[in-house]
């Protein structure tokens, strides 16, 4: 596919994740072409298609847990042989939700000392709407706490795209994206610009969580946020922000309660619709922190990699990399020590290709790209996890079903 072809799907795929990320309020503001009728039958077609977007974990001793929403219920599974097979499925909401999950706005699972830790998106009626539920089990995976909505702004609007981590100390630390500001803004008439990022904490391992509170305004609306902890266990988060006119480039923000948002990107795409194509963040033992994300401005596109061993005060000079004739995106970058390694998605124009490189030295240098796993049919975006210091892309398709490789140290 030559670059004008790709640029034209581009577009079209800004289109189709605009149309997608516009609740309601956001249509009548921007002169959506569609009725109410329309965006309601379209919001309820993708709430029932099948989902391939699952989510897994490693827990202590090495078993794997698998997070996945089928028929309206967020199910857990364990395998104790890396996903060769699996045990029988644990529904963690009682009763059926319609939930949001797909690549973006997948269901997350953490196990940390025994615990197992869940977060997702039920959707709400309108379009484009949601609220964030989080779950827990203490009983290792054989029975789940009521869900319960972290958000406390209990609009009918969209909050959603959420992050979930958890520290040594067993705080729960959830971020995501939330329309409350912008609602606010057009009850007094004023414009506001994307979305807000907002946060809630929990000190006693998901019992309850404190007020909300937001780390930043002006998020792009559905890119999905990142988060991971850093060496003291503060979370920072990771997302494409709304600049300027209409630049989306990405930002970082540790959740300190006294840090201040800061500019990763400068690849100045201006775009008037979301990508829905979120960034990638890692924190290693050593305190880098290494970054992967995707833009299309039209100097500086493509994927890109860059690392900060200073908390972002400063980063080095970001890695373009990925083949842009072959539609690489969706990223994913994971760190242990001087170890980092980053995957992503390609089409070869007949197949789905999950690429990957890894780097030795801090992410100084790279090994050359290479394909990692290919499928025919439709697929889940890639994710890396790891079993201690040895690294898994995680990758669901329609085709093979889930997938568990051993990445190259």
């Amino acid at each position: 596919m030559n670059k004008i072809a790709f640029g034209l799907l581009v577009a079209v795929m800004n289109l189709a994740g605009w149309v997608q990320a516009a609740d309601q309020t956001a249509h009548a503001e921007h002169g959506a072409p569609s009725s109410l009728q329309d965006r309601e039958k379209m919001w309820k077609a993708m709430l029932a298609k099948p989902s391939l977007a699952v989510s897994v974990a490693f827990d202590e001793k090495g078993g794997l847990w698998r997070a996945s929403v089928r028929d309206g219920y967020v199910s857990v599974d364990f395998s104790g042989d890396s996903g060769k097979s699996w045990g029988q499925p644990v529904k963690v909401n009682a009763e059926a939700e319609n939930i949001a999950a797909d690549g973006e706005n997948r269901p997350k699972i953490l196990v940390r000392k025994g615990v197992i830790y869940i977060s997702y998106t039920q959707a709400l009626e309108k379009p484009m709407t949601g609220d964030i539920r989080f779950s827990r089990s203490l009983d290792g995976g054989k029975t789940f706490y009521a869900p319960l909505t972290v958000n406390d702004n209990r609009e009918i609007i969209s909050h959603r795209f959420e992050a979930l981590e958890v520290n040594d100390r067993g705080q729960v630390f959830l971020a995501w994206l939330d329309k409350r500001d912008l609602s606010a803004a057009i009850r007094k008439g004023e414009k506001y610009t994307g979305v807000g990022v907002y946060y809630a904490v929990s000190d006693d391992g998901g019992a309850n969580f404190h007020t909300n509170a937001k780390a930043a305004d002006h998020s792009c609306e559905c890119c999905r946020v990142a988060m991971a902890l850093d060496a003291d266990g503060t979370p920072v988060v990771f997302w494409r922000h709304v600049y300027g006119k209409n630049e989306r480039d990405h930002a970082m923000l540790r959740l300190d309660g006294k840090s201040s948002p800061i500019r990763v990107s400068h690849d100045r795409w201006e775009v008037d619709a979301c990508p829905h194509h979120g960034g990638a963040l890692s924190i290693a033992s050593d305190g880098v922190y290494h970054f992967a994300w995707f833009d299309n401005a039209p100097e500086r596109h493509g994927l890109f990699y860059a690392y900060s061993t200073d908390q972002g005060k400063t980063f080095s000079v970001p890695l373009n990399f990925g083949n842009y004739d072959a539609q690489a995106g969706h990223p994913y970058v994971l760190s242990f020590g001087k170890s980092v390694h980053v995957v992503w998605k390609e089409f070869d124009g007949q197949n789905s290709v999950i690429r990957g490189m890894s780097s030795s030295d801090g992410g100084k240098s790279w090994s050359l790209p290479r394909q990692i796993a290919a499928t025919a049919g439709a697929s889940d975006h890639p994710l890396l996890i790891a079993d201690g210091t040895q690294p898994y892309l995680s990758w669901n398709t329609a085709k093979e079903g889930f997938r568990l490789i051993g990445m190259e140290l």
